[in-house]
């Protein structure tokens, strides 16, 4: 074979320090403008970048060159210095972890749709509700003192 075809998507989430609702309505759709933004800026494809005030949801395409960890460390560095210096917010930080899942192309409208529906979906669920029920249903091991 000549060449190589990836499809490498991912279903990225993160949250505030602490879980702080420290993302104000006034400049969230900013907030997520600039995260597809730097998405776009590392040459990965920002499919659909939503959440609340505690934390954000990314469904991203990458390319087999990104290593995940690298990319997550530069958004956030970066989406923080933003918050900092242009919304004026200086406390603002995001957690040190993150949730990152792979999506089958199958996979990746409703994904998206779930994204874009996170105001609605957070009125009857947490945070934290969410979360675990993404990872449980991912197959991933993890210890629930540290979610």
């Amino acid at each position: 074979m000549s060449s190589t075809h990836l499809s490498l998507h991912y279903h990225i989430i993160f949250g505030t320090k602490n879980h702080q609702p420290m993302i104000q309505s006034a400049w969230r759709g900013h907030l997520h403008a600039y995260l597809g933004g730097i998405i776009r800026t590392a040459n990965g494809i920002a499919e659909s970048v939503g959440g609340v005030s505690d934390h954000v949801h990314l469904l991203v395409g990458l390319r087999a060159t990104h290593r995940l960890a690298d990319v997550l460390r530069e958004l956030k560095s970066v989406s923080s210095g933003w918050v900092h210096d242009e919304i004026g917010v200086s406390n603002f930080a995001w957690q040190e972890g993150y949730g990152a899942f792979t999506v089958s192309p199958s996979e990746r409208e409703a994904v998206r749709r779930y994204i874009e529906q996170q105001a609605e979906h957070h009125r009857t669920r947490t945070f934290r509700e969410e979360y675990l029920e993404l990872v449980r249903r991912s197959g991933v091991e993890f210890d629930e003192r540290y979610v």
